[in-house]
């Protein structure tokens, strides 16, 4: 199933890498700081379902008061998303996760104690700040810990956590409205944010740093140890397909090691630019079908479909609990169909449930139209099947894997930061839109993602199964080592040489020859 491609090489039938399922653990226990991201950024949907929350702050659901939650912690993630880079490139992805994991903690205390709402907006910022680094920080490292037949698999399960951590907020709010006393009911909605950061800060020193970033600083041994551990390949437990990694991952970073990496550098070189506006575009789509306009207001969205009391709670758990589901299923898929393929169903299912909804809410919103208000809930059932099944894991794993190593954290920021934009926008404007044009606003969310998807299909590049460093060759950059597509001639040749070297990266005869070995820039269609 995972292999294309076997050779020989010292008796030894060797295969493309393949995680085992320490590689596994691993992504998912990183998943926590997934769950965080997403459960911290939903639990103000919940808390919007608290009386109790609106009269102890004395703010309402409508009007210009009601998105200060939603700017603080889009704000703060916007800041978060771009400024990521510099530290986890420079101190490496496992201790920047863990110092996130800090901040998430106590900006959430400080969130779950506020006695005045200015204290619990400086937390929501500084909340936002974390869980918007965050999002970055681990899909980057699960990505470049993933072997690329089951990339998809592995960064999805970022998504997948995110939507649990929607989930995990509803059935908090559920089991909180039935709390009596009303000053705990939104108090311990907040402070069990802490929980799944605290986790992951615990386990934390057991996650191997990742390869690519430990071979971009020369730790070289260290970093084929670790893709030793994580992944199998051939018979008899041989090393070669670790080795084969090892040596593309290093040589892509010697080819790429010159130019400008900074934020604003990476838009002089066309390629670059090209997959940073391409990233940043997926993520601005998939915030275009209105997906967390809809969570965030889903409770009144219901409450005005003619539902109250716990009922509207009830719904929105099931609610994420359905997508986080449909994320499993998506990141199961997109290793078969392909990313650009799994978006573009998305963004066109998306598009027509939203016109379905959007006619129902205008025809029976506050009405006692119960087969009009049953097949509102419906379609926004239908909504999150497409966008659970395709765009929340998609999107991720598609902006994680298209940049080169130098600008991986600087390409997946801009994109993430694009998400936080995208978000912010909409949400800011959306209690007076509500307020003053009403079900009109939903227009946007029609005709924004149903235009966008045919330039989506047509401009990105699809890259299942493709290396993190065989990407390259998709927007026009040079690969420096192109093993999948290598003859079998070509990697027994390869193999010959990986395996009788110490560290897989000084291949006998390289300095002999004066150059590369002959295979290095092979051609993309042998």
């Amino acid at each position: 199933m995972f292999s294309a491609h076997h050779t020989q090489a010292d008796g030894f039938a060797v295969s493309a890498a393949k995680g085992n399922r320490y590689n596994f653990m691993v992504v998912f226990f990183a998943a926590l700081g997934s769950f965080t991201y997403g459960f911290n950024s939903a639990i103000v949907g919940t808390v919007f379902g608290l009386p109790s929350f609106f009269d102890y702050f004395n703010i309402s659901l409508t009007g210009p008061n009601a998105t200060k939650g939603n700017q603080y912690i889009g704000g703060g993630g916007l800041i978060g998303s771009l400024c990521l880079h510099w530290l986890i490139n420079k101190y490496g992805r496992r201790p920047i996760i863990q110092v996130l994991c800090v901040v998430a903690v106590i900006s959430a205390i400080l969130q779950g104690a506020a006695v005045h709402i200015a204290m619990f907006l400086v937390g929501r910022f500084f909340n936002g700040l974390g869980v918007g680094a965050i999002d970055v920080a681990v899909p980057l490292y699960q990505s470049e810990l993933s072997p690329a037949k089951q990339r998809g698999r592995m960064v999805g399960s970022h998504g997948f956590l995110v939507v649990c951590g929607y989930a995990g907020a509803g059935w908090t709010g559920l089991w909180c409205y039935f709390v009596k006393d009303p000053s705990i009911q939104w108090r311990v909605c907040l402070t069990l944010q802490v929980v799944a950061p605290a986790l992951l800060l615990i386990g934390s020193p057991w996650l191997p740093e990742s390869p690519r970033w430990l071979a971009s600083k020369g730790r070289n041994n260290e970093a084929l140890e670790i893709l030793r551990r994580l992944h199998t390949g051939g018979a008899h437990d041989s090393d070669m397909a670790a080795r084969e990694e090892f040596y593309q991952i290093s040589k892509q970073i010697e080819l790429e090691s010159t130019g400008n990496t900074t934020m604003w550098g990476m838009f002089l070189k066309p390629s670059y630019r090209k997959r940073v506006l391409t990233g940043m575009f997926v993520q601005f789509l998939a915030q275009s079908t209105g997906v967390l306009v809809v969570n965030n207001y889903l409770i009144l969205l219901l409450q005005n479909l003619g539902l109250s009391g716990w009922v509207p709670l009830l719904l929105y758990a099931v609610y994420d609990s359905w997508a986080a589901f449909m994320n499993f299923i998506n990141s199961l898929l997109l290793d078969r169909i392909g990313r650009v393929r799994i978006l573009t169903i998305g963004l066109i299912g998306c598009g027509v449930m939203m016109i379905l909804e959007t006619a129902m809410v205008a025809n029976f919103a506050g009405s006692n139209n119960r087969a009009g208000n049953a097949m509102g809930v419906l379609f926004l059932y239908l909504f999150v099947t497409f966008y659970g099944g395709s765009l929340d894991a998609g999107s991720y794993v598609y902006c994680a894997e298209i940049f080169p190593t130098s600008i991986r954290a600087q390409g997946l920021g801009m994109s993430v930061a694009s998400l936080f934009a995208s978000t912010l926008l909409y949400t800011e404007v959306a209690p007076t839109a509500f307020q003053k044009i009403g079900w009109k606003y939903y227009l946007v969310f029609i005709i924004v993602p149903l235009v966008g998807v045919g330039f989506l299909a047509m401009l990105a590049p699809e890259t299942k199964n493709l290396t993190l460093e065989e990407i390259a060759a998709k927007f026009g950059d040079a690969v420096a080592v192109d093993i999948s597509h290598l003859s079998e001639e070509q990697r027994r040749r390869l193999d010959e040489r990986l395996a009788a070297t110490d560290d897989g990266l000084v291949l006998a005869g390289d300095e002999a020859d004066g150059q590369k070995v002959d295979i290095a820039h092979s051609e993309k269609h042998a």
